[in-house]
């Protein structure tokens, strides 16, 4: 890459607008952003990059005070299967998966639809899978005090799959219980095997 003869002299980052310094960004790989297939890549990263990361200007809390309601009804809940992307802080390189939810009402449940947009809230940020199972898990804990919550976070990252140690069937299970199913290990059991059932999945 070292070859390529580069095309403007470096922007001062002070002031620099987003599209500047990706445009920066490819000069400095060695690219040349004034070719056919770079001209608008600049602009689509920045799009782009805005979208990934939207989920640091949302209130999680906020989406699940739209859609909370009383019942009497104290067996549990689970959503299974979400499907999850986001980057990882390491390297902003993808990692993708699905998530797990499940919790035991204490009087109050979250309308169903309420926890993908809640899984994404989270997702579209800058993460690691670890920090993103705990806030799952402590913002639905918050929001109705339930009697425990339970997440499970199984997630296939291509900062090990394309670079590193190049792992390509490698994928990272991550798990965060609070309440009864911390307490409770027939609980934690149940939601497990719940899981397990249908996604072909060992924990």
């Amino acid at each position: 890459m070292s070859n390529v003869k580069r095309t403007s002299d470096p922007v001062s980052l002070t002031g620099a607008s987003t599209e500047e310094l990706l445009r920066e960004l490819l000069v400095r790989l060695g690219e040349d952003p004034t070719r056919d297939g770079l001209v608008g890549t600049p602009e689509r990263m920045q799009r782009s990059l805005k979208f990934l990361t939207k989920g640091h200007n949302e209130d999680p809390h906020r989406i699940l005070r739209g859609a909370l309601f009383d019942v009497n009804y104290d067996q549990m809940v689970i959503v299974k299967d979400i499907e999850m992307f986001s980057l990882c802080e390491h390297h902003m390189l993808p990692f993708f998966g699905k998530v797990h939810i499940a919790y035991i009402p204490n009087g109050k449940v979250i309308g169903l639809s309420k926890m993908p947009r809640l899984v994404e809230v989270f997702a579209r940020r800058l993460q690691v899978q670890e920090r993103l199972t705990t806030q799952i898990a402590e913002t639905i804990q918050e929001g109705i005090q339930p009697q425990g919550v339970g997440v499970v976070v199984e997630a296939r990252h291509l900062c090990m799959m394309m670079r590193g140690v190049e792992k390509q069937h490698s994928s990272t299970v991550t798990s965060a219980m609070l309440g009864a199913f911390r307490n409770e290990q027939q609980t934690r059991d149940e939601f497990l095997a719940l899981i397990r059932s249908k996604s072909g999945n060992g924990y």
